[in-house]
């Protein structure tokens, strides 16, 4: 990026809230709080490999999985890497772990790459989207 490291610790900031949005609102298991972080040409691919393309695909899969989700709603994310593409673009790698429902098994992972782009009112929406499964067996 072409911008001094105080504008970039501040792009980063950013970039690591709209995580941070995504944790609180699949916690909340609320729809319209999450569908909010997509651009409306966005695509995201779940992590059983579903395509979604554009805000109504994702926003009706969405609205129909997300509150009926059977996971108790611990789960985190934590960027573990940011690559800027352009000034406004970036790819962010994430590190997704759902908490065990039941005492003693084993927790999930989920390792999704997330393309965000900054809009013209400095808003970083998510826009292409891929979420996969980490699996043991690999």
């Amino acid at each position: 990026m072409d911008i001094n490291s105080e504008e970039q610790n501040a792009v980063v900031k950013a970039i690591a809230e709209v995580v941070a949005t995504v944790e609180r609102t699949q916690r909340a298991k609320d729809a319209e709080g999450f569908l909010a972080l997509f651009h409306p040409d966005a695509i995201w691919t779940t992590a059983h490999g579903r395509v979604l393309i554009g805000f109504e695909e994702i926003a009706a899969f969405t609205r129909a999985v997300l509150p009926a989700a059977s996971w108790d709603g611990r789960v985190t994310y934590e960027v573990t890497h940011t690559v800027f593409l352009r000034p406004d673009v970036a790819a962010v790698k994430v590190r997704q772990v759902y908490a065990p429902a039941e005492e003693g098994a084993a927790a999930g992972e989920g390792a999704p790459l997330y393309v965000v782009t900054r809009q013209g009112d400095g808003r970083w929406l998510l826009t292409a989207c891929q979420n996969t499964e980490v699996r043991e067996d690999r």
